[in-house]
């Protein structure tokens, strides 16, 4: 298949968390979703789990092996490119201000974010319609 890495690409990703920690971790996801910006995103989504079941397939609960009081988040940050992607991704992490709002995720006295139980990946398009 051919890459073409100028029509846009997706880092899509989806993890569980414990419903009581869910305020919390809305208020960070909103200013982590600025730094993405800041280092080349065009836009970034987060979206909480609602009906997660439909017959015949399988689903996120068991995926994620999601406890009874915990929800799944699902999100993506759009890029216009592979290349801008590659970048955000190298810089992001350096980015002073994402250690001061990922710590207290990490809290190993009250976890609220566990990046074993998450999934993610690179998508270039497929099939694009508006």
């Amino acid at each position: 298949m051919r890459s073409d890495t100028s029509t846009g690409y997706i880092d899509g990703f989806v993890f569980p968390i414990l419903e009581e920690y869910l305020d919390t971790y809305k208020q960070i996801a909103q200013e982590v979703a600025e730094i993405w910006k800041d280092h080349g995103a065009l836009a970034y989504q987060e979206f909480v789990s609602d009906d997660l079941f439909l017959e015949s397939t399988a689903s996120f609960s068991s995926t994620l092996d999601l406890a009874e009081n915990e929800v799944a988040v699902l999100g993506w940050v759009t890029f216009p490119s592979k290349r801008i992607r590659d970048k955000a991704n190298a810089s992001v992490p350096k980015d002073p201000r994402m250690s001061k709002l990922v710590a207290p995720l990490m809290d190993p006295e009250k976890p609220i974010f566990d990046a074993k139980r998450m999934v993610y990946g690179g998508f270039k398009p497929l099939v694009k319609s508006a």
